[in-house]
């Protein structure tokens, strides 16, 4: 007798639960529920599975030949974390408020990235919902919720992919969220982790090492084995589930390059596309493999705009940035223009990356600023609003939402907060001491931190004050808060009036570099053409973009002034 069913608990009606494990390399599993130890029985393809009756919340773990007991990898509910006993969860345990809900077509994506406990918790993120919409935000991308070790992470350590944390609030609190995103317009994403598992809580390799790939590593942990069927099951399933029975309106995929099977990617796409044809599928791929974009995935984060664009604002030049280094500005108009910098040129390492996008859409990529990789990897987590003047401020936020690509802010970046965004982790002996001298040795290749006294002062990731000092309050009524929120408003209403209708047929007319941090670019669309130009270099330069309607001028004026400077064309057709 066989079971085709997915892995875990799931209910089936009338009272009933089957039970799932994918156990290839042992002969005997015990599924202890309540207490009680019930035989499993074993199919050929090393599922073990059982059928019986449960409720709601009944605690549940697999005993193994040797007596041990292990937690379900495709729990969907850890009330007590990633040590102790699974829970069966109901379907149908929460009653949705919002039934209408339509999505949010992609050409109208402003997504607002966020990390639940930074932001205060489901609760204050839910609060401020309608602000952000009224800024005009339309998506929420979530970082990773999945159940991690302890009380404090990022997320990227997850190791039951299937269960919401406990520390947001489990199931029902994220159910609860997405469903007031939705009441309020906007649209949810969530970042999810497919390449690696985290290193505390994974007892996979007791039962079925296969699931890993022998010889192969990530930079987080062993390499996942996507050859094996019900390792491929076992995520595309996850992936269902979230978009299915928690109403994700998208997924972003971390770190595919990590993922060493393309027919993997393929198949998820293709599943996705099929039940759930609404979806947005967007990747992380430092590998920039344009073919992805060209129907299987919406978009891929965009790290070389961002790199280009720090440099060019900062003049930082250590670590990836090495790379960006007396280039930007040409780095940034080839972004500007065709989508990636790097497109089979050899980096830093003499590694060709990249593949050619010129003939992609704009919005096949997302485009940022600031996110949580690109200011919590810095040793102190501090942001733009740190680094840089208020008129560069003002001119970054303003080329990362007007261009024909997809714009995501950071948590806290409509109103420029300026607290520090850090890594955080929630470690017992003697993985905390391990992280903690791991993120010093990171650091030690830059100049600022040659020293080891100078790298001791980089914060403790296990310590519970640096979570604390990455908490981003609402902006409140502060002069420049409110100044932020309110360039940024008119920035989106300007995008939403000129580039959103027909960005999906957005066509790049060039870019150029105009002199020492300046650039220019345009665009054809449907209904005419638009034009930017930004100067973040020294000098004024005594440049003017194409006659048209003048939407921006930063600061008013004939010239393209230093340090800021910004002009915005609209040429209707």
């Amino acid at each position: 007798m066989t079971a085709p069913g997915r892995l875990g608990a799931w209910p089936t009606g009338a009272g009933m639960v089957e039970f799932r494990l994918w156990a290839p390399d042992i002969n005997q599993v015990e599924l202890v529920l309540c207490g009680a130890a019930l035989p499993m029985l074993r199919q050929a393809d090393g599922v073990h599975w059982i059928r019986t009756t449960a409720a709601q919340g009944d605690r549940y773990r697999f005993r193994l030949p040797d007596g041990s007991e292990v937690p379900d990898p495709a729990s969907r509910w850890q009330p007590e974390g990633v040590e102790s006993p699974s829970a069966v969860l109901a379907e149908d345990a929460y009653a949705w408020q919002t039934r209408d809900w339509g999505g949010v077509a992609w050409p109208d994506m402003v997504i607002y990235e966020v990390h639940v406990e930074a932001a205060g918790g489901f609760a204050a993120l839910t609060a401020q919902l309608p602000m952000l919409a009224a800024t005009g935000i339309t998506a929420i991308e979530l970082m990773p919720v999945a159940q991690f070790p302890g009380s404090r992470n990022w997320g990227y350590d997850g190791v039951f992919p299937y269960a919401p944390a406990q520390a947001y609030g489990g199931p029902e609190a994220l159910k609860r969220f997405v469903d007031a995103a939705h009441a309020a317009g906007l649209a949810v994403l969530l970042d999810v982790v497919y390449n690696h598992f985290g290193p505390q809580g994974n007892h996979l390799a007791q039962y079925a090492k296969g699931f890993f790939h022998s010889g192969r590593s990530t930079p987080w942990g062993e390499a996942i084995d996507f050859e094996q069927p019900w390792v491929q099951r076992f995520f595309i399933d996850n992936a269902l589930m979230w978009l299915q029975e928690y109403r994700f309106d998208g997924l972003r995929l971390d770190a595919v390059h990590a993922i060493d099977d393309d027919r993997f990617l393929q198949q998820l796409s293709d599943t996705i596309r099929a039940e759930v044809p609404h979806a947005h599928l967007v990747l992380e791929n430092e590998r920039n493999q344009a073919r992805w974009l060209r129907g299987a995935y919406q978009a891929q984060w965009n790290d070389d705009f961002h790199n280009a664009l720090h440099v060019l604002l900062t003049g930082e030049h250590e670590g990836y940035y090495a790379a960006y280094a007396g280039r930007a500005e040409a780095l940034l108009a080839r972004c500007l223009a065709e989508g990636f910098a790097w497109q089979g040129e050899p980096d830093l390492q003499g590694e060709a990356r990249g593949e050619p996008s010129g003939d992609l859409p704009p919005s096949r990529f997302v485009v940022f600023a600031q996110n949580h990789d690109q200011v919590g990897n810095r040793a102190f987590g501090d942001r733009l609003s740190q680094l840089l003047e208020p008129q560069a401020l003002r001119m970054a936020t303003a080329l990362t939402v007007l261009t024909p690509m997809v714009p995501m802010l950071f948590m806290g970046e409509p109103w420029q907060a300026t607290a520090p965004f850090l890594f955080f982790t929630d470690y017992q002996a003697p993985l905390d001491e391990a992280v903690r001298e791991g993120r010093r040795r990171e650091f030690a290749g830059f100049s600022a931190f040659a020293d080891a006294a100078s790298r001791a002062r980089i914060p403790d990731p296990n310590d519970p004050e640096t979570l604390q000092a990455s908490y981003v309050p609402p902006p409140g009524d502060g002069f420049a808060s409110q100044q932020a929120l309110a360039w940024l408003r008119d920035l989106l209403s300007l995008r939403r009036r000129c580039l959103q209708p027909g960005l999906e047929q957005a066509r790049s007319l060039g870019a150029k570099v105009l002199g020492p941090g300046a650039v220019q670019a345009g665009w054809q669309l449907p209904a005419g053409q638009w034009w930017i130009a930004i100067n973040a270099g020294p000098a004024e330069l005594a440049h003017s973009l194409p006659d048209g309607e003048r939407l921006l001028d930063l600061p008013n004026g004939p010239l393209l002034p230093p340090g800021g400077g910004l002009q915005l064309r609209w040429l209707p057709a």
